[in-house]
């Protein structure tokens, strides 16, 4: 996690620990012709900006409400903790699930009551638990879901004739063969099995090492009775999980050079430009790939389970709607949240086939992906977000055990001299510390 980011959540955690739940005082005047802020995290001017634009184009020739789109990408969070200071936050963010936490617990986020949101039943049960607080309470409205699926180089692996990886053994196997069989057919040792985001800056190795805990059947922490957690890092099946990883960046050395510094902005660039073949990630880079790469290198295969799994898990998540405390305007923001997730809000979020989609997979259960998508591997991600996601743990605040675990998890990886059982035990004890600040830790 960078600086910036560490220094925001430090920030975060002392708003609730003093006390100050909220940043702004109720309104008291509603102006229902106030124009809605909305505020994105994705690069200005990039193709998931201009998606937005047409989407809230879109809500304003419906409803008359005008809009002002902003998105930022490089220090977001910082940002929204500025203007949460300065009591000037944006009428609705569109950021992550795992996000939810860490917002709720400052006073930032209005509760959404799914009774005062039409078509409230159309969004599929999985999108809403991903909108819902330790408190039972719903704190967002759903708008997009993923999975994380292996994305490969289909040239690469025809060119070598290999089997798509039914195990753990087999996509070692192929990003072995990748590492040393000279796939591009250049004549030079110069590309890498996997490509990873391995960085610390916003969790990214956690985030990736994710899936492969959840898909050998291991956890970060543990439920323990009703609203009580355990930490899990250090159970079996995790350190296996997390020693497998090792052995590709240390033993087997398939893992694409400076992947421990790098975050996904630059791993997106390491495999656009061949250096890697295999590259879990989700479906949101899809479009950029097929687009840069040509289609026909590009194929999307499941994560296969890991040896200890009983069926296979990856990482889920998405992005809700989030309806910011202190709005002029409260009836337009929850006019906002509605659109967005209607057929219409999410079919232009969807973008089709081309690059710049904010909606990845649908929310609404009325959305038929195979009228708005042609490319079938839009399918694949969503029959593996059914049957294997998995969502980040329903404790309170999930924004620090994502920073501590890749901080962790990293250091491992960048050291091949380190023990992953003694540190897998080590940020178990710091997960349990954590558990136990936020008063959810098992007795």
């Amino acid at each position: 996690m960078s600086r910036r980011w560490t220094v925001a959540v430090t920030i975060a955690l002392a708003v609730v620990v003093t006390g100050c739940s909220k940043t702004t005082p109720p309104p008291t005047n509603q102006d229902p012709g106030a124009p809605i802020e909305i505020w994105i995290r994705q690069a200005p001017e990039s193709d998931s900006h201009k998606t937005l634009i047409k989407m809230a184009n879109a809500f304003t020739a419906k409803t008359g409400i005008q809009t002002k789109v902003t998105a930022i990408f490089d220090g977001f969070e910082t940002k929204l903790q500025q203007q949460g200071a300065q009591h000037a936050l944006p009428d609705v963010v569109i950021n992550d699930t795992a996000q939810l936490g860490n917002m709720q617990l400052q006073g930032w986020l209005r509760e959404i009551k799914k009774s005062d949101v039409p078509g409230s039943e159309k969004i599929t049960d999985r999108a809403w638990a991903a909108a819902q607080a330790s408190d039972g309470k719903f704190y967002a409205m759903p708008f997009s879901a993923q999975s994380f699926l292996l994305l490969v180089r289909a040239d690469w692996r025809k060119k070598l004739n290999l089997p798509e990886p039914k195990s753990w053994e087999e996509l070692a196997s192929m990003a072995k063969a990748f590492t040393d069989n000279d796939p591009d057919g250049n004549g030079k040792k110069d590309t890498y099995g996997f490509v990873i985001p391995g960085g610390t800056e916003r969790g990214y190795m956690s985030w990736y090492a994710s899936s492969f805990i959840w898909g050998n059947g291991g956890d970060f922490v543990a439920k323990s009775g009703e609203g009580k957690w355990q930490p899990a890092i250090n159970n079996t099946k995790s350190v296996e999980a997390v020693s497998w990883l090792k052995d590709q960046f240390c033993a087997q050395k398939t893992v694409n050079p400076g992947a421990v510094n790098n975050n996904t902005t630059v791993t997106h660039e390491v495999f656009e430009k061949g250096q890697g073949g295999i590259y879990l990630v989700g479906p949101y880079v899809l479009a950029r790939f097929v687009k840069s790469m040509g289609t026909d290198k590009i194929e999307a295969i499941a994560l296969p389970k890991g040896p200890s799994a009983s069926g296979p898990g990856t990482l889920a998540e998405g992005e809700n709607v989030y309806l910011m405390d202190g709005s002029k305007n409260q009836a337009g923001q929850l006019k906002f949240a509605e659109f967005a997730a209607s057929v219409e809000g999410q079919s232009i979020g969807m973008n089709k086939d081309d690059p710049g989609a904010i909606v990845r997979l649908p929310v609404n259960k009325d959305v038929d992906m195979s009228k708005v998508r042609a490319d079938a591997r839009w399918k694949v991600f969503q029959d593996f977000y059914n049957t294997a996601g998995v969502y980040t743990p329903s404790v309170p605040n999930w924004a620090p055990f994502r920073q501590t675990t890749a901080d962790a998890i990293n250091a491992v990886m960048a050291n091949c001299g380190s023990d992953v059982r003694q540190s897998m035990d080590k940020l178990a004890d710091q997960l349990g510390a954590e558990l136990k600040k936020q008063n959810v830790l098992a007795s």
